[in-house]
């Protein structure tokens, strides 16, 4: 079902367009359902709605509603900023052009989703009232846009805009990158090193556990839980050795002591950066700690709001490990949710956690926005093999391997 379906599974779909374009009922009518709130009146929708639908073959994707680009006075500049926000999430993005046609706001929006690498299909809107104009079709074939004339008011063009939809979302993203199944074959082990302290949830494993287990099941393989303490005797009692051990970050030292060299060892964080975003691009952000200065600013940045506890992973632990093992006084800073800054510059280094609550594309973006700033970008798990000086060990199973390792790592056990 679509509503169960994790957050960072779904696709984003999001409709932008001006005030009165008809985005709330298209929205509607795709859904089949009295999603949005519809009005004449411009404005309407003030605040980004989500509405999650089961689009197949696609699967669980979410159509976001926003307020329109042309919106008026301080508190239409905050509703518009509150659109481009959730545009930078998007996998996809339904430009809705009314009864005004092509003009200066849907072209700068064009030009934004241009930057962002966000593709976009255009849906001609209120066919039923006012044939579109010749121009504007004009305009969007001679940019390769493809384009839908429709009527969310009566429906007419609805099912053809959904079939437009799924044959414009790029091929990267109808298809699944692997998380853990091509690293196993069928019948072979594979042990999870879960560690239980204050910061696991009361009374069940985090997302990414989760879904690299039922990973495993679904490559036909064998899957063992334990904790770090459970680990030796685990491995002591199979008949023959695991194929593969996934660890928690922040055991890795431990498990690095305890999995013999010749078993393929690996984080959790490390096949979510594979997942999710761009594994060899945080690989490479994470040598970037071996060149920071006294006094510079490093992003710490989480995709989910929380509660922070105590010894806080982003908050303390990974300051605390990377401060540790540089000697240096750093800057660490904090942005949660959706709130990935947009002053980037002013960062040596953004560690971004495992994005489990992001889909891919909102986490490739992010990559790519700080590499496009010339801002080198890792993630949590890998930061923190870095630190312990095991990364090498640990992204061996994907072929990657490191061309220097710091001889500071090595001596660093985490505390």
């Amino acid at each position: 079902m679509a509503e169960k379906a994790p957050r960072g599974v779904r696709l984003v779909i999001t409709l932008v367009g001006r005030r009165n374009a008809g985005k709330s009922s298209c929205i509607n009518a795709l859904a089949g359902q009295d999603i949005a709130i519809v009005s004449d009146a411009p404005g309407t929708t003030t605040d980004p709605v989500a509405k999650h639908y089961e689009l197949l073959p696609l699967g669980p994707v979410t159509f976001y509603d926003t307020p329109g680009l042309d919106d008026v006075g301080k508190l239409g500049e905050l509703r518009i900023r509150a659109a481009r926000k959730v545009l930078t999430r998007a996998d996809m993005a339904l430009l809705v052009v009314g009864e005004h046609g092509v003009d200066d706001p849907e072209r700068a929006v064009l030009e934004e989703l241009r930057e962002l690498g966000v593709p976009c299909l255009a849906v001609l809107n209120k066919s039923d009232t006012q044939p579109p104009r010749e121009a504007d079709l004009a305009f969007f074939r001679e940019r390769s846009i493809p384009y839908h004339i429709a009527s969310a008011a009566t429906g007419q063009g609805m099912n053809a805009l959904k079939r437009g939809i799924i044959d414009a979302i790029p091929p990267e993203l109808r298809q699944e990158p692997p998380l853990v199944g091509d690293l196993i074959s069928e019948g072979q082990w594979t042990i999870c090193v879960t560690p239980i302290d204050l910061a696991a949830p009361k009374g069940r494993l985090i997302l990414p556990q989760v879904q690299v287990l039922r990973d495993i099941l679904d490559a036909d393989g064998l899957g063992v839980v334990v904790k770090e303490r459970e680990l030796e005797e685990a491995l002591a009692n199979l008949k023959r050795p695991p194929a593969l051990v996934v660890t928690d970050s922040q055991a890795v030292l431990k498990v690095d002591g305890d999995v013999p060299e010749p078993i393929p060892l690996t984080t959790f964080s490390i096949l979510f950066a594979r997942y999710k975003g761009d594994l060899p691009a945080l690989v490479h952000g994470a040598n970037a700690i071996d060149s920071l200065r006294q006094g510079d600013r490093v992003l710490m940045s989480e995709a989910c709001s929380h509660h922070p506890v105590a010894d806080d992973i982003g908050r303390v632990k990974i300051p605390r490990w990377i401060t540790q093992y540089t000697g240096l006084d750093l800057d660490f800073q904090m942005a949660a949710g959706n709130d990935f800054p947009d002053d980037l510059e002013q960062y040596a280094l953004v560690v971004h956690c495992g994005g489990c609550m992001l889909n891919r594309a909102a986490m490739l973006r992010r990559i790519r926005e700080c590499q496009r700033r010339g801002v080198p970008v890792t993630n949590y798990g890998v930061a923190i093999s870095k630190v312990q000086g095991v990364l090498e060990r640990v992204v061996r199973p994907f072929g990657i391997r490191l061309s220097e390792q710091s001889p500071a790592a090595a001596a660093l056990a985490l505390d």
